[in-house]
């Protein structure tokens, strides 16, 4: 059930709203005065307030100015009921934000079509903000996801630099003592040499299958972050 606040000084007036307002299904609550009506906007958070402007010690300008200054009020849709017809008493109130300005008298049913169509408005309203509020997150999640993805790739990138490293300076020890062995092969044991030149062989065997399975990892991994980019 939707709450309507009713700030107005006049009881006669505001009991006839509030009649009018539980008979249609609202929740309606009355304040005599300004500060009354604040205090209440505060505790009840009603879906909309209708407000007179010409009241003691607090004017409906003023009860407005406080509300605009409140964030869980500045909100809630307001509305003036007023005598006050002039066209700078309406512009005043559209200025302070005013959502509505309804001339006394009104009919019973202008004061309903006013409340609906602003209470309309609103939900179009929230409902709007929370479909950007959702789409927020959903950017924020996306956003969240790509930069752990990003830092997954990077540590990826960087192990697999680091292990490129490994089988390279193995491979060059292993063609250094090969060269080696090769420039004193007249003075060597032929028995001897075919040991070492079989074992730098091996050792050039496995580090260059170790460096085509790194590299294929690589190849892998470019795949993995082409494919992300189409999906992106």
């Amino acid at each position: 059930m939707m709450t309507i606040l009713i700030i107005e000084d006049e009881d006669s007036i505001r009991d006839n709203i509030l009649e009018i307002l539980e008979n249609e299904g609202f929740n309606a609550v009355g304040a005599s005065n300004g500060e009354e009506g604040i205090d209440r906007a505060r505790f009840y958070r009603p879906d909309a307030i209708v407000c007179d402007i010409m009241m003691p010690d607090m004017d409906g300008y003023g009860v407005l100015q406080r509300l605009q200054e409140n964030p869980d009020t500045a909100r809630i849709p307001f509305l003036f009921l007023t005598a006050k017809v002039h066209r700078a008493d309406q512009r005043l109130g559209m200025e302070l934000g005013a959502d509505d300005y309804l001339s006394k008298p009104c009919s019973p049913q202008e004061l309903l079509n006013a409340i609906r169509a602003r209470l309309k408005k609103q939900r179009r309203y929230l409902a709007e903000l929370d479909e950007e509020h959702r789409r927020a997150l959903q950017l924020k999640q996306r956003m969240q996801e790509l930069q752990q993805q990003s830092h997954s790739h990077e540590e990826l990138l960087d192990r697999l630099s680091e292990e490129l490293r490994s089988p390279l300076s193995a491979i060059n020890m292993a063609i250094a003592m090969l060269k080696s062995s090769l420039s004193n092969v007249e003075t060597q044991d032929p028995e001897a040499f075919r040991a070492r030149q079989q074992r730098y062989l091996k050792i050039l065997q496995e580090e260059c299958a170790r460096e085509m399975a790194i590299l294929n990892e690589v190849s892998s991994l470019k795949e993995v972050l082409k494919g992300s980019r189409l999906s992106n």
